[in-house]
């Protein structure tokens, strides 16, 4: 059995016998969000980039449970500075896990860490997205992205059971994009992530799951806090 709860924005919670990991963690400052961080227990944080409404519940996270953050280089050790336990991977690279095995795919997007009382930013290393093998099930994170070619690539290469896309545009790719990434991808289910978290990123979710419909692909536009089972 595999558990997947969406904590809203990018945040996911993945849970199969015993092992849970989360995902771009973002709750405390997520009005949104449903679940306390204090509640959340993990084993393992995946972050796909360094923007700080993907890492922000992080390091807390990571302390609270004694868990790993798995993140680029650069923004392992950033986050290695502050106390946490981390594993570094990179694009293209994959390592085993208690649970199964993860593998880092690429994204179009950018990363850093605003240091707004010092008016710095600090290069936070490629962003990316996560191909996630755990309970028999292959599970695909996009991250924050732009639709790219490569997409029909991770589709022809892994059977894919969920696929997590990005609609909330400005920042990662829009609905029309989105629909494209899905048809590329191939997924059994789609699962919008990455919108209505702030007003630049207003988005119709069910619309979205209407138009994959469509196309006879399935899609379903979870709650922060919903669960579903696999």
């Amino acid at each position: 059995m595999l558990e997947i709860q969406y904590h809203g924005h990018s945040c996911v919670q993945i849970t199969s016998e015993g092992h849970s990991l989360i995902i771009d963690p973002f709750l405390s400052g997520n009005p949104q969000a449903t679940t306390r961080v204090a509640d959340i227990q993990v084993q393992y944080i995946l972050l796909t980039h360094g923007h700080q409404d993907h890492i922000l519940d992080a390091v807390e996270l990571a302390k609270q449970n004694d868990a790993t953050i798995v993140a680029t280089w650069e923004l392992a050790n950033y986050l290695s500075w502050q106390g946490a336990k981390v594993m570094a991977l990179n694009l293209g690279g994959s390592a085993a896990f208690p649970f199964g095995r993860v593998k880092m795919t690429q994204a179009f997007h950018s990363s850093g860490v605003i240091l707004d009382d010092q008016q710095q930013i600090v290069y936070m290393g490629m962003p990316g997205g996560f191909l996630v093998t755990i309970g028999g099930k292959t599970l695909y994170h996009a991250g924050d992205t732009g639709l790219f070619g490569d997409m029909k690539l991770i589709g022809d290469l892994n059977p894919i059971d969920v696929a997590f896309l990005p609609i909330g545009d400005v920042f990662t790719m829009g609905p029309d994009d989105a629909v494209t990434a899905a048809e590329w991808v191939k997924p059994k289910l789609v699962v919008p992530i990455h919108y209505n978290t702030f007003p630049p990123i207003q988005q119709d979710g069910d619309a979205f799951v209407a138009r994959l419909a469509s196309k006879h692909i399935e899609g379903k536009a979870m709650k922060p806090g919903e669960v579903i089972r696999l």
